[in-house]
């Protein structure tokens, strides 16, 4: 039977090659001169440190452009709460989700029993969904509905089998 996998997963290479285009414009536009903003990065996790909360949203500004430049989803970018730092400063944490969590797969397997065409059946398995059927062009279709559907998590669809 033919079936595919519904996965939310990032490439971590691309985060980095984003990240590192972020820092060394940032250290280059004349907007961050003595500001001390920088960008870390620790595997999914993003801490932007800078003087003022008008310069941090300008420094996610130049990550969002990198990210999408480099084909990543903002999707799955969750921002932490504004704080106060040392000297003067704010902080503000980024966090790129990956995986299916059980509340995500929940709904999507409910949208794929309740509109999604006969004969087309879900699972979960894991941080994944696997979705099964008789014909291709309905895992198709299944494709194109969870790609109209607004789920707050990027999803790619691999491990097409015939």
């Amino acid at each position: 039977m033919p079936s595919f996998d519904i996965v939310s997963e990032v490439d971590r290479q691309e985060v980095r090659n984003a990240i590192d285009q972020a820092e060394r414009e940032v250290n280059n536009r004349f907007d961050f001169k003595n500001t001390n903003s920088t960008i870390e990065q620790n595997d999914l996790v993003i801490t932007l440190r800078t003087v003022s909360e008008d310069r941090l949203a300008a420094l996610r500004v130049v990550i969002e452009e990198k990210l999408v430049k480099r084909g990543l989803s903002l999707k799955g970018l969750d921002y932490g709460k504004i704080e106060e730092a040392t000297h003067n400063t704010v902080r503000q944490v980024v966090t790129i989700k990956v995986g299916i969590s059980a509340d995500k797969a929940r709904e999507i397997n409910r949208a794929i029993k309740e509109k999604g065409p006969k004969g087309v059946s879900s699972q979960t398995q894991g941080e994944s969904v696997r979705v099964t059927g008789k014909k291709r062009d309905d895992l198709q279709a299944v494709m194109s509905l969870l790609k109209g559907m607004d789920l707050e998590i990027p999803l790619q669809f691999n491990n097409m089998r015939d």
